[in-house]
């Protein structure tokens, strides 16, 4: 019960600050919990770095800002050596990369070069400055926003980057009494300034402990194995998930149960969480003007519960 009466404490922290948004803020507590990072993709504008901030700070993790320009280089993020001479040698001084959250804001404005300075961060959870292997705080996550591939200014982040992202999510713009209370009211960034942590790194790390803890069943497990083989079909996408793809599934699914209050993972935990964890690593097939999301929508009517 203690570990529902703080995840229960932290989805209405986070509701407070983005108003009218109760399932997106579902699914990044969910993609935390589950140890991965997450992607938030929309229009300038409808608080996806508001929202970063917020769970960087209810999470009680120390995080770090950066943003993306087209002339940051990868020593901007991971640090560089300096030569002092007091003592006669060099000194490493290291870049923002090395927080316990790293807000990555408008990533896809960043050069190719930089973002695949942030893939060994993301997936090895340390980073090689000037031939020397330095690890990451733990935990370790990469918060990022992105505008939509169609704003000016914008490199498409490469496949093997999205694969490392669990989930994609997009805020959308609020409704109208969401809207109204963000008129009305205080400043969004005193709000966040002034939000509590409500965690520690230790307690953060038991209730990762008890998400993989979740069971899933053999059945569920078939489903599942069902949904993978179904985007390889050639049916619905042009390449179908890596097995990388499916064990994220499993994660965010177990997470998704942990916040429902059970102890196993139940199908509905793997429809709510697949459009969010697979969307992003597909290409539609077939139908013009079928969004990636809408396709996986539509395969999961399809694929049948067995």
């Amino acid at each position: 019960m203690h570990a529902q009466q703080k995840l229960s404490s932290l989805l209405n922290q986070l509701n407070t600050v983005i108003a009218g948004k109760p399932a997106q803020i579902q699914d990044c507590v969910a993609c935390l919990l589950a140890g991965g990072h997450l992607l938030i993709e929309d229009v300038p504008g409808v608080g996806k770095t508001t929202l970063a901030h917020a769970l960087a700070r209810t999470f009680g993790l120390q995080f770090s800002r950066v943003q993306f320009t087209s002339d940051l280089m990868p020593s901007d993020l991971s640090g560089v050596s300096v030569f002092e001479r007091g003592k006669d040698a060099f000194v490493f001084h290291p870049g923002p990369i090395f927080a316990q959250v790293l807000l990555a804001d408008e990533i896809n404005r960043a050069s190719p070069k930089t973002q695949s300075a942030l893939l060994e961060a993301m997936e090895e959870k340390q980073v090689t400055v000037e031939g020397e292997t330095r690890p990451l705080p733990t935990p370790f996550f990469v918060i990022a926003t992105q505008n939509p591939h169609d704003q000016l200014g914008t490199y498409a982040l490469p496949e093997s980057q999205l694969d490392r992202f669990l989930m994609r999510i997009s805020l959308g713009y609020p409704d109208r009494i969401a809207e109204r209370a963000l008129l009305a009211g205080q400043d969004r960034r005193e709000v966040v300034q002034a939000l509590p942590g409500l965690l520690t790194a230790d307690q953060l790390q038991q209730l990762q402990r008890e998400v993989m803890q979740v069971h899933t069943s053999d059945a569920l497990l078939d489903y599942v194995q069902d949904l993978i083989a179904a985007t390889r079909s050639g049916q619905w996408f042009l390449q179908g998930l890596s097995p990388r793809a499916g064990i994220a599934i499993i994660r965010a699914a177990k997470a998704q149960a942990l916040l429902g209050g059970r102890s196993y993972v139940a199908p509905d935990d793997v429809q709510a969480i697949l459009p969010q964890t697979i969307a992003h690593r597909l290409m539609p097939a077939g139908e013009a003007g079928r969004g990636a999301t809408e396709q996986v929508q539509a395969m999961l009517q399809a694929v049948p519960l067995s």
